[in-house]
């Protein structure tokens, strides 16, 4: 990543309240969350496939904080209530679909849990984001989100929407869809609430 890159991504998300670290790694990226987060506080985990990588959830859970993580979950019924209490912790953590440089953070949700917490809810949030999902602009952000992030994430949860094999979003009505839930975030009102940690790695969808 260019050094005008970073300057730009950190300038546009600080005048949107967002602050931003740089990390070389996943790994540089977990130590950071270990000594950022108290071991007394509660933490919700996105199913995310970069924080799949960086095995976080089972690394906060280890060393002894209560950690609402719904891949943890043994049934349909657990997973809901993992999501709902994930919605009232101390930190957030997620992955996300795109950025843009503009400063906009872009997410496609199927039940919209993630979205939903990275909105409202957590006291803190931390968004885990790596170098190949930032775009220049929102429109490309949303392209990104659309015809790159939902198709594979409908392959991984086990789903057939047209976009897989059409290799572009339709806008389908299709039960089989994963994309009910687009979310743009412009900014925070709280600006100590949300950071966004980009790292010099490919990593996720």
């Amino acid at each position: 990543m260019l050094d005008n890159q970073r300057v730009k991504i950190r300038d546009n998300f600080k005048s949107r309240n967002v602050e931003v670290e740089f990390f070389k790694s996943l790994d540089e990226v977990k130590n950071r969350v270990l000594n950022l987060i108290s071991r007394e506080s509660t933490v919700g985990v996105a199913n995310s496939q970069t924080l799949k990588n960086m095995m976080i959830s089972q690394e906060l859970t280890n060393r002894g904080n209560t950690v609402y993580d719904k891949t943890f979950a043994k049934n349909k019924e657990e997973s809901i209530l993992l999501k709902k209490k994930a919605l009232l912790t101390d930190w957030y953590i997620t992955g996300t679909n795109a950025i843009s440089i503009e400063g906009h953070i872009v997410n496609i949700d199927h039940s919209g849990n993630r979205v939903a917490a990275m909105a409202y809810g957590p006291d803190k949030v931390v968004v885990v984001v790596s170098k190949n999902k930032i775009e220049e602009t929102l429109e490309k952000a949303i392209t990104r989100a659309r015809n790159h992030a939902a198709p594979l994430n409908a392959i991984r949860a086990g789903y057939k929407p047209p976009c897989i094999e059409q290799k572009q979003c339709i806008d389908c009505k299709s039960k089989e869809r994963v994309c009910y839930n687009l979310s743009i975030i412009e900014g925070q009102f709280d600006p100590e609430r949300m950071r966004l940690f980009i790292v010099d790695e490919e990593a996720g969808f």
